[in-house]
């Protein structure tokens, strides 16, 4: 696995797009794995404002993204896709036909997880964006997660639920569950970038970086990666 050290977040998203840019631009019709949360909110300004200035377009592109809350979906202004639809898809070309999430609206939860399961079996993730979480999860895969999990329901943990309530009003409105791609589906992409900011995350990224591979630290499995790129700024790179 790759590891760079920036000296902040700015430069961390700047590193993140160098990556990006250089696989849209050698394949147009790629197909992007992305993420939700605050870390990659500056990678995909980055994006939206190159597609602006017509160097990339998203025309052809397809994307997939990692989770969704139960109970969530379309409409819903703290929903995974609105979110995606906020930050990104409404600032690129991309056909919102060519974008996928998994379904937190589905009643038959397991059929979504099935649905979204053969979604990716038939596609092949250029470059899968990642953050992890304070306990080193990525995706909803929370600690204890096997290496061999596809895409599956989530009871979140109490320290997700923590770290996730800034986005909300109030913690009681943060849903408990989350239908998210497994650790499988994640390691099947060609390349994996994984984006880490800020002290709180020290502890996860050392953990993820030099500590045992083991199914403790979700995020330790992507060292096998054939093409692993981890990003983190100085505070979250600080006990390495």
């Amino acid at each position: 696995m790759n590891l760079i050290i920036t000296k902040d977040y700015e430069e961390l998203s700047a590193k993140a797009y160098e990556i990006v840019k250089k696989i849209l631009l050698e394949k147009p019709d790629a197909t992007l794995g992305l993420a939700t949360g605050s870390t990659p909110v500056g990678l995909y300004k980055l994006m939206a404002a190159d597609c602006k200035k017509g160097e990339v377009s998203y025309k052809n592109v397809k994307s997939y993204n990692l989770d969704e809350y139960v109970g969530l979906g379309v409409g819903d202004e703290q929903s995974y896709v609105e979110f995606m639809r906020k930050n990104l898809f409404n600032h690129i070309d991309i056909d919102l036909k060519n974008t996928h999430l998994p379904d937190g609206m589905d009643a038959d939860m397991q059929k979504a997880c099935d649905r979204y399961n053969e979604m990716l079996a038939n596609a092949e993730i250029d470059v899968q964006i990642l953050g992890i979480g304070g306990n080193g999860h990525i995706a909803f895969n929370e600690p204890g997660t096997s290496f061999d999990s596809v895409t599956h329901i989530v009871n979140l943990t109490e320290k997700t639920i923590e770290d996730n309530a800034r986005f909300f009003d109030s913690i009681d409105e943060v849903p408990t569950k989350a239908i998210t791609m497994g650790i499988a589906n994640i390691m099947a992409a060609k390349s994996i970038i994984i984006l880490a900011s800020g002290a709180n995350k020290a502890d996860a990224v050392f953990a993820a970086v030099k500590g045992k591979i083991d199914e403790s630290c979700p995020a330790s499995i992507l060292r096998t990666h054939k093409n692993a790129t981890f990003i983190a700024d100085i505070e979250a790179a600080s006990k390495l």
